[in-house]
């Protein structure tokens, strides 16, 4: 191949022996792109801290699974399989590269190893590698910059659109795989013109087809061909590789630090600062997030690794009711910022410059329902709910409370309910004689005690309606063998809304005094049938009991035939089951109360569009209900009542007492009165029961 053509290291490019060129422009390249990688880590440096080294296997796992496997991808499938073209491409060619950057200062260089079998095997699949990448790259600037998909758009409250960015990358993805293409067709192609043996490519690639055309082309213009598409390809490499952390498409860099540095935990919300226990709060200047160096390093890393997809905010339901929050854009801001605050070049600036009101406003922030949807979706894995928690904290220690949850707050402190409601009355939803004489529930305290604890929560205590849930997950537990009871006027509020609403102080008097409770009632185990509850318990609290929600319990006692299910006469109406976020995507239990259903003989069960991990939230949850926002254009719950009647169900089932609130209401707005109802699953359950229920459930 040489032979017909004079190699780069050896020609003369502007009258410089190639090899000095080639050695210059990696150099600056890598010099300039070492400098701009280090003024980017210096906000990560004054970041607060976040221990992140340890489990280094399941972060393994993590990472070839998400990073590597690209798994979310294919959720948006047609744009999911063209990254994963693009991704798998590059890192096929990524050798290629690397050979070619020492093509131009050594003649015939080849990596060790390459030179044989492997060589070749390689070669191939870096053709087909190549065609793929440019084929996808077209296809993206076409989608990206004819057909627009809306979740690109950009609202003109959060500046300027960034197709232009996207476009230009993609144009230098398909200047790269082009000029080698030339590069190497311009020399197979000589050396068929010259009799002498010429590399030889896979049918139908880019290489293949690129011999093709300039077969035919004089030695003279397929040498400047050669030599000007390796400088091309060299320059655009290195330009390339300068640019990406300059923008949105840092995360081309980062995505791999991202993803491997990922939350383990779902469901768990990162205490205020790291490294400072509990009870060495009260020592803290201040809490939460203030300015940008409060945020954690690896929250900074989050805002470097937006992919700006728009996935997050695509499935964000606060998004879709039209309330001022986009998880996208909340990324963007503070990315922007940062780089703004800490330029390439000078010093930082504005080192007190706070986020609220300058970068992030208010009702943007309250308007989180903590769903943990846009989370679910990011492909690399961005954080949003802790990041949230944290801004609210600073808010709640400046005073910063919207009207509306200053009440709710205020009588969660001073009576452990949100309702402000008296303490003894906790347990009135058991006093009643018409349930007591078929279902009797203890009070757990010196003279009564149990097995398991039924925790009960504040909204079932209280609310007259969710009331019905507490009983029916009494007849439940009494209906399954269960030895249980409840803690009464001892339990307080699980303080899961608190916590997520920034009142850490509040949370933490709150699981002091049910933590106590729990461990002095001496119970062997907690059952619950609020998702948050369940969540709080299992994610926020330490040191108690195993932890079960009711459907886990029922399952069992199905599957040993404890307990068993009479069908459903005469009813011939669909029921749907709507996943409630704390129960499904914060703990994954999605198939036990399906099962549960599914044993309900006649039960016509059917899957509404978003569901189980894609689930949509109704927007009530905890103190969610309380809050009355400034923008919404749509009720939550009634986006979700109409996906149910879209789905041709006339019954939606939930497990989560905020669901039931929030459905309800949601198909009394929507008139969908008379088309379609809402039943929480534990009433639907306990009034299936096949043996002589303890108690009728209304």
């Amino acid at each position: 191949m040489d032979a017909a053509l004079i190699s780069p290291a050896k020609a003369l490019y502007f009258g410089l022996p190639g090899a000095w060129l080639f050695i210059a422009i990696p150099l600056v390249g890598i010099t300039v792109f070492g400098y701009i990688i280090l003024r980017r880590l210096q906000p990560l440096r004054k970041a607060a801290a976040d221990p992140r080294f340890g489990r280094i296997s399941e972060r393994v796992a993590g990472t070839v699974k998400f990073w590597l496997g690209q798994y979310r991808h294919p959720r948006y499938l047609l744009p999911g399989v063209l990254h994963i073209l693009l991704f798998s491409g590059f890192l096929i060619l990524s050798v290629r590269s690397l050979t070619l950057v020492f093509i131009g200062i050594f003649d015939g260089f080849v990596l060790p190893g390459f030179g044989g079998g492997l060589g070749h095997i390689y070669s191939a699949l870096k053709d087909i590698a190549g065609s793929f990448v440019l084929v996808a790259a077209i296809v993206l600037m076409v989608r990206r910059g004819i057909f627009k998909p809306a979740r690109y758009s950009v609202p003109p409250r959060y500046g300027k659109e960034h197709t232009a960015e996207a476009l230009l990358v993609l144009c230098l993805i398909t200047g790269l795989v082009t000029c080698d293409m030339v590069f190497e067709g311009s020399a197979a192609a000589a050396g068929l013109r010259s009799g002498l043996a010429a590399e030889t490519f896979v049918p139908g690639t880019g290489a293949w087809i690129a011999t093709g055309l300039l077969q035919p082309v004089s030695l003279q213009t397929l040498q400047g061909l050669h030599l000007g598409s390796y400088l091309l390809h060299e320059t655009i490499f290195f330009f390339f590789l300068c640019f990406l952390p300059l923008g949105k498409h840092f995360h081309v860099i980062t995505s791999l630090f991202n993803v491997f540095f990922m939350k383990l935990d779902k469901g768990t919300v990162k205490p205020v600062r790291w490294g400072v226990p509990d009870e060495k709060l009260d020592d803290l200047p201040s809490f939460g997030v203030k300015v940008a160096e409060d945020f954690t390093w690896k929250h900074v890393l989050d805002f470097y690794s937006c992919v700006d997809c728009g996935r997050c905010s695509d499935n964000c339901p606060a998004n879709a009711a039209g309330r001022p929050l986009s998880p996208r854009f909340i990324s963007i801001k503070c990315r922007d910022h940062i780089y703004g605050k800490y330029p390439l070049l000078g010093v930082a600036v504005g080192d007190n410059q706070e986020l609220m009101g300058k970068v992030l406003e208010q009702d943007e922030i309250w308007s989180c329902t903590t769903c943990g949807a846009c989370e679910e979706e990011c492909p690399v894995l961005i954080e949003y709910i802790d990041k949230i928690v944290d801004v609210r904290r600073a808010m709640v220690d400046e005073g910063n409370v919207p009207q509306s949850l200053q009440k709710p707050l205020q009588a969660l402190e001073k009576r452990g309910n949100p309702w402000g409601k008296m303490e003894r009355k906790r347990a009135d939803w058991a006093a009643g004689e018409e349930f007591r004489s078929r279902c009797a529930v203890k009070i757990l305290d010196r003279k009564e005690s149990a097995e398991t604890l039924y925790f009960v929560d504040s909204i079932s205590s209280f609310d007259d309606r969710m009331q019905e849930i507490a009983r029916a997950t009494a007849v439940l537990l009494a209906a399954a063998g269960e030895d249980f009871g409840i803690l009464g006027p001892k339990e307080k509020d699980s303080g899961h809304e608190a916590r997520r609403f920034g009142e850490e102080m509040l949370y933490q008097d709150l699981k002091e005094t049910n933590t106590e409770a729990i461990l002095e009632s001496d119970v062997s185990r907690i059952v619950t049938a609020d998702p948050h509850a369940y969540n709080a318990l299992c994610k926020d609290y330490q040191e108690l009991p195993p932890v079960e929600h009711i459907s886990q319990v029922v399952l069992q006692a199905l599957n040993s035939g404890r307990l068993r299910l009479k069908p459903l006469k005469d009813d011939s109406r669909r029921y749907t089951y709507h996943d409630p976020c704390y129960l499904g995507r914060h703990n994954g239990l999605y198939e036990q109360p399906r099962k549960v259903l599914d044993a309900i003989s006649g039960l016509q069960r059917i899957d509404m569009q978003r569901s189980r991990d894609r689930s949509f939230c109704c927007g009530g949850g905890g103190l969610m209900l309380f809050y009355e926002p400034e923008e919404e254009q749509q009720r939550m719950g009634v986006i979700r009542a109409r996906m149910a009647q879209e789905a041709g169900a006339r019954v939606i089932v939930t497990a989560c007492p905020f669901c039931l609130v929030n459905l309800e209401d949601g198909i009394k707005v929507a008139g969908l009165e008379g088309e379609l109802e809402a039943i929480d699953w534990c009433e639907l359950v306990a009034g299936q029961l096949q043996q002589q229920a303890p108690y009728e459930v209304k």
